[in-house]
C-alpha cells in the first residue's frame, strides 16, 4: 500500500525529529480520533502481530536538514478496509485527542485516502 507525505507533514515531523528523535506512525482501527494516524518516537508503541507494516515514508532533505524515514503500521484490521487506496498523511490545523507528539503544537495528522486505480 502505497504511503505518501505532504510538504506541510514532512515540515512537521522535521520539527518533531528535532525535539523527539526518530519517530513512527500507527493507525488503528478505532473510532473518531482513534482513526488518526498517531506520532510516537520511535518504539513508543509496541507493534504486535495484529499491526501491518507498511513502510517507511520518506522525509526529505531541506535546507539545514538531512532526509530520513519514519515507519508506518496500521492496525490488520484497518489494513483490510485501505488496502485498495492510497494513503497520504497530511497535517491540518486543529488539536486532536490523544497522545500523538504533534498536538501540544496545534496541529494534528490525517490520512487521506484514494481509492487506487487499475
Amino acid at each position: 500500500m502505497p504511503v505518501g507525505l505532504t510538504p506541510e507533514a514532512a515540515e512537521e515531523l522535521r520539527s518533531l525529529r528535532a525535539r523527539h528523535g526518530d519517530l513512527m506512525f500507527h493507525q488503528s482501527g478505532g473510532c473518531c480520533d482513534g482513526s488518526s494516524p498517531m506520532c510516537f518516537p520511535d518504539g513508543d508503541f509496541i507493534v504486535s502481530e495484529a499491526d501491518e507494516f507498511l513502510g517507511n515514508l520518506d522525509v526529505p532533505t531541506r535546507e539545514g536538514a538531512e532526509g530520513f524515514t519514519v515507519g508506518v503500521w496500521m492496525s490488520k484490521e484497518q489494513y483490510r478496509l485501505w488496502a485498495h487506496t492510497e494513503l497520504t498523511i497530511d497535517l491540518v490545523p486543529g488539536r486532536g485527542a490523544g497522545f500523538s507528539l504533534e498536538a501540544p503544537d496545534g496541529v494534528r495528522f490525517i490520512v487521506r485516502s484514494e481509492v487506487c486505480r487499475a
